[in-house]
């Protein structure tokens, strides 16, 4: 990849300062303490769902948002007369943003340090900090707290799909196998809030897993990470749905199935929706007797997609009739493994939970092995998340005033400790005890004998260490 990858176009630039935070961040600069310079803050997930984040998502903030000559003259004017509809008086910091757009060239006065994206970190650590790089400037640190929180979204998707894949490795080492990349396959771009969201999300499981059938989560990872140099980043198959099931009718349900497995190419794969009538009876009679020899003779996996009902006994039902029909192989470890010409995928009322309820009835109790099963997750995985999943903070943690010297701030609410804050300025470090923690910042000496993973990944308007999908791929994979 490029070292600098400035994305900003004139879009964005247009609303980072009036779209891109809250409302009341435009009175904060009034309220600091006089003389304040520097303002550090951080950002850090303080426990949920899973022990553990997979980080991910920062850089295309950065390169989307925070990249080049984003504040400009115009725009300071425009939001100038934005803001004082919208507060009725003149709370805008126009010298000092007019100040940035022509002093610093429009370029934001920010370092950035981050976690290297793909790391498995465990909970309470800074996952990302904020300093503002010039004096005159500290309001803009948590100016973008917003924008930068917005990152808890893209590191939850990756996470729980992570926390998926570590869960369907143990059932599949259980029954001798490994891991499929499509094994949990991204249905989600239909139930998202937006495009973005879809492609923001879609590209955070691309992290773990190749299948997925939202593009967006494609284009995005071959835009803001290079993935395109790295194939196959996403993979789908040839897919029935139900209208092109239903389209036949009822009573042509057959001729439907017959038509998909004469007109596929025969070494594709090739998904069949079933429940459009009846799943039991179009896998045993229709597919699993009628059409039998059709799916025998092609060399492709042909895969039943039977999505209505209770999750666990359909699956396990349909297990059932696929074994019945076509038959298989036991292993060594004493699971039962289709023919190679079937497999089944299940993606409805798909989550963590029901993933995890289907292999322990499949695997541990009927001892199927776990690659004759995959999922498809749609809502649930890139909706069904919000900020509290992880519960994502971004906090000031240290302020510097008029003298050099730099203070702790920090809030600890007597109310609930689970908010209390970090206090300082802070490295993350790799402590051979306990693994990942969060210290307060080294020295420079000090780093000759602990390492600072925390990284620069923007400064001064330039994205930097800019990473490849490979690499974060290569780092969530380490951690399994």
């Amino acid at each position: 990849m490029e070292k600098n990858n400035v994305l900003i176009d004139a879009a964005i630039a247009d609303l980072i300062m009036t779209e891109a935070t809250d409302a009341y961040k435009q009175t904060h600069w009034m309220q600091y303490p006089e003389g304040t310079r520097r303002i550090y803050s951080y950002l850090e997930s303080r426990g949920g769902k899973f022990p553990a984040t997979t980080v991910f998502g920062i850089q295309y903030y950065l390169q989307k948002y925070f990249a080049g000559n984003v504040i400009t003259p115009a725009i300071v004017n425009e939001a100038a007369k934005d803001m004082e509809e919208v507060f009725g008086f003149n709370y805008f910091n126009y010298d000092g943003w007019m100040k940035i757009a022509t002093e610093l060239g429009g370029r934001l006065p920010l370092e950035i340090r981050a976690v290297p994206e793909g790391t498995v970190i465990p909970v309470h650590n800074a996952l990302m900090t904020v300093v503002n790089t010039d004096d005159r400037f500290p309001f803009v640190t948590n100016f973008f707290e917003g924008l930068l929180e917005m990152t808890w979204y893209p590191i939850t998707v990756a996470t729980t799909s992570h926390e998926i894949k570590r869960m369907l490795k143990g059932w599949a080492a259980k029954s001798g196998q490994e891991v499929s990349i499509v094994h949990l396959n991204d249905f989600g771009f239909r139930g998202a809030s937006s495009p973005e969201t879809a492609g923001i999300g879609g590209m955070a499981h691309l992290v773990n897993f190749a299948g997925t059938d939202t593009l967006a989560g494609i284009r995005y990872a071959n835009k803001y990470y290079g993935a395109r140099l790295q194939p196959p980043v996403g993979l789908s198959v040839y897919a029935a749905e139900h209208s092109t099931v239903t389209s036949w009718g009822e009573d042509n349900e057959i001729e439907a199935y017959r038509h998909f497995l004469t007109t596929t190419p025969p070494e594709a794969i090739l998904s069949i929706v079933i429940d459009s009538y009846d799943p039991i009876r179009a896998a045993e009679k229709y597919l699993g007797e009628e059409l039998k020899p059709l799916i025998m003779g092609r060399p492709g996996k042909v895969v039943f997609r039977p999505d209505s009902g209770d999750p666990v006994w359909m699956a396990v039902t349909i297990l059932d009739i696929l074994w019945d029909k076509f038959g298989g192989t036991t292993n060594d470890q004493g699971y039962r493994v289709l023919d190679p010409h079937v497999g089944m995928i299940y993606g409805d009322y798909i989550d963590y939970d029901m993933i995890n309820n289907i292999m322990y009835e499949v695997v541990g109790k009927r001892r199927y092995a776990a690659q004759n099963i995959v999922f498809g997750m749609g809502g649930a995985l890139l909706q069904k998340v919000n900020r509290d999943t992880q519960s994502f903070a971004f906090k000031a943690s240290a302020i510097k005033d008029k003298g050099g010297v730099w203070h702790d701030v920090y809030k600890r609410p007597k109310s609930d400790a689970r908010k209390v804050s970090k206090k300082g300025r802070f490295s993350v470090i790799i402590d051979p005890a306990v693994g990942y923690v969060t210290v307060p910042m080294m020295s420079d000496d000090q780093r000759f004998q602990r390492e600072d993973i925390l990284r620069v990944v923007f400064r001064d308007g330039e994205v930097k260490n800019l990473q490849t999908f490979a690499k974060v791929r290569a780092r969530a994979d380490a951690d399994l």
